[in-house]
């Protein structure tokens, strides 16, 4: 481990952990022995017998987990039908999102479709117009693959400053699963996509009839017509029974309730990716057609929903980070504000335009924290500040904000959304 003036982890246990300043845990962290009710008295479940093995025929969280929950923010939108609502990041580990906890956007709510009269269509500029029916589709070779899917708004509150005390909050419309799918590369070539064929239009089944641009060469490098999300059959709010994977790219792109995909010589400009979906600069114009989700990080413990609660000593900080352009080698933490940065630890599987679990374990002296992580993605680009985002595009600005974030730590442990750019 390395600071950015290439002073080696040995030097800096030796400087003292000056400041409480982060090194490898050391110190034990087990009580002492003694008459501890949980241990000298007979708990309820020792007891007694439980339930047997069809009481409960799908699997749920216990009880005691029951505050694990996506939720929305009320004020953010007119209506829940056009909302969305935010994973638990801080209360989740590895890369894997559990299905139940995936976040959810809307913009006209969740279509419950049946199965057997759901189609897909394939039209436009392709030699044979097709439609299948699911058994078709399940008749076409499948692959797995482990993607993040990013909101292009997550963070879009904190554009102007912080706002939203959470990191369920500022970076929680994302999650990160196996897709099971077919290449639509295959479907298409089925269909015989023609010469003049450079773009397709996927569009939702659902009431808003979602629909969105995106390339032929995109199309045929990875996407997927996916069913499976973790092993089970997509939900519902995820798109049931069929939803676009565009790995990389912003997650309106990923369209859900599939049923049309049409090919076409030009970009559609549907609203979509015109009045939404676009950066607005500072001097009105905006860019469009920023579909790749840049470089991001977030630390999700200690976070002003997962203070430290311990007390002084050793304390674990955990976050993820992920890019849509490739994976994550690395990924540098500070708990000084920036003045000293360190290589936090990554740990677990580094799939392609996935989530990457990092570590960095310390011994916090009681003094305040000022977190942040930088992540670095296999392209050498490093996630950036906000003022270094604010100083090309401005604060009007809703998509793509993929800046640092700061969590202020006090000496009691509570933590709070502040910015130190």
């Amino acid at each position: 481990m390395t600071d950015r003036n290439g002073a080696s982890r040995r030097d800096f246990l030796r400087a003292g952990l000056a400041g409480g300043a982060a090194a490898l845990a050391t110190g034990t962290v087990a009580r002492a022995a003694g008459p501890d009710p949980a241990i000298t008295e007979q708990q309820p479940w020792r007891t007694m017998l439980g339930e047997g093995v069809d009481a409960r025929p799908y699997g749920a969280p216990s009880q005691y987990e029951a505050h694990v929950v996506r939720r929305n923010v009320e004020w953010l939108t007119a209506d829940p039908i056009s909302s969305v609502n935010f994973t638990p990041l801080h209360e989740l580990e590895g890369i894997i999102t559990p299905n139940g906890l995936c976040f959810e956007r809307h913009h006209g709510g969740i279509a419950e479709i049946d199965p057997a009269k759901h189609r897909l269509m394939i039209n436009g500029l392709v030699d044979t117009p097709l439609v299948f029916t699911m058994a078709d589709l399940m008749r076409f070779p499948r692959e797995n693959r482990v993607y993040f899917l990013e909101c292009a708004a997550n963070s879009g509150m904190e554009w102007r400053g912080a706002q939203l005390n959470g990191c369920q909050y500022t970076h929680g419309m994302i999650h990160n699963l196996v897709y099971t799918g077919i290449p639509l590369k295959y479907l298409l070539d089925e269909a015989g996509v023609r010469t003049n064929g450079k773009w397709i239009l996927p569009e939702g089944g659902d009431a808003a009839g979602m629909t969105r641009s995106i390339p032929i060469e995109k199309a045929m490098e990875d996407c997927l017509v996916a069913f499976k999300m973790n092993g089970e059959a997509l939900r519902p709010e995820q798109g049931y029974p069929l939803r676009l994977v565009v790995p990389g790219w912003e997650g309106n792109m990923w369209v859900k309730w599939l049923r049309r995909i049409e090919v076409g010589d030009e970009p559609w400009h549907h609203r979509e990716e015109t009045s939404k979906y676009t950066d607005l600069l500072a001097g009105g114009k905006a860019r469009r057609f920023t579909w790749v989700m840049d470089a991001k990080s977030v630390i999700t413990n200690p976070s002003p929903q997962a203070p430290i609660t311990h007390g002084r000593g050793p304390a674990v900080l955990s976050g993820v980070a992920w890019s849509g352009r490739g994976t994550i080698p690395r990924v540098d933490v500070t708990i000084d504000g920036g003045k000293n940065w360190y290589q936090a630890r990554m740990d677990g599987p580094s799939f392609d335009k996935s989530m990457h679990r990092f570590y960095f374990e310390f011994d916090w002296d009681g003094s305040p924290l000022l977190l942040q992580s930088r992540a670095h993605d296999s392209t050498g680009y490093v996630q950036p500040t906000k003022d270094e985002l604010r100083a090309f595009r401005g604060y009007e600005s809703i998509y793509h904000n993929n800046g640092i974030q700061t969590w202020y730590v006090n000496e009691k442990g509570e933590a709070e959304n502040v910015e130190v750019s």
